[in-house]
Parts: C-alpha cells; sequence; structure tokens
C-alpha cells in the first residue's frame, strides 16, 4: 500500500512530525538474510570485553555472595588488599545494590545487540 507525504500526514501527523525531525535516527548499515551471521554480528559489542570485580557483584544477589567475589578476586592477587578492603566498606554501609542495578542472566547476549 502506497502513501502520498501529505496522506501519511494527516492518517499519522504524530509519527510524520518524527519522522521530520533530524533526533534519534538510526542507521542501518546492511540487511542480513543468515541469522547466524547476524548473530554473530550484533553480538560483537563485548567480544574483548573482560568483566571486573563490579560487574561480577552486579550479579550478586546478596552480600555474602558479593563478599566471597571479593575475597575470591583478592586471594587470586586481581585486586589489590586496598580495592578489596574500599569494595567491602561500600557494601558493608550501601549494600549490595550500591554497585549498580543486578545483571540480569543472559546479560551480555542481550545487551551485546546494542
Amino acid at each position: 500500500m502506497e502513501f502520498d507525504k501529505e496522506r501519511f500526514k494527516r492518517m499519522f501527523p504524530n509519527l510524520a512530525k518524527e519522522m521530520e525531525i533530524d533526533e534519534h535516527k538510526i542507521s542501518i548499515n546492511s540487511v542480513r538474510t543468515d541469522t547466524q551471521t547476524g548473530e554473530k554480528a550484533s553480538s560483537e559489542r563485548f567480544v574483548h570485553y573482560m568483566p571486573d570485580v563490579i560487574d561480577f557483584i552486579r550479579r550478586c544477589d546478596t552480600e555474602a555472595q558479593a563478599e566471597e567475589i571479593i575475597a575470591y578476586l583478592e586471594k587470586r592477587g586481581e585486586i589489590s588488599k586496598q580495592y578489596a578492603k574500599k569494595l567491602r566498606k561500600q557494601l558493608r554501609e550501601k549494600g549490595v545494590r550500591s554497585f549498580g542495578s543486578k545483571k540480569e542472566e543472559n546479560y551480555y547476549f542481550k545487551h551485546g545487540e546494542l
């Protein structure tokens, strides 16, 4: 079904206004018909991303789980004793959600597409 511009504006005035404004436009660089190739390309946002202690803490439900993460990374030498102390203080005083909202299951798959 084809519309001329004026008919479209009469039928969908708000949508027409949004389309005429140059804000919030997203360009489409390509179209993929092969699902596997498309999925691989769209999830490359986190390809070289290495989660840090905060990323792991954000997956925790309890302060005890977060403390276990901090202790483990401190023991392995992946975080310094001073940084671990700072994290524990924040955990104790402000709670586990002070590090950010909980990262849900499959977070990197879901957000890698952005």
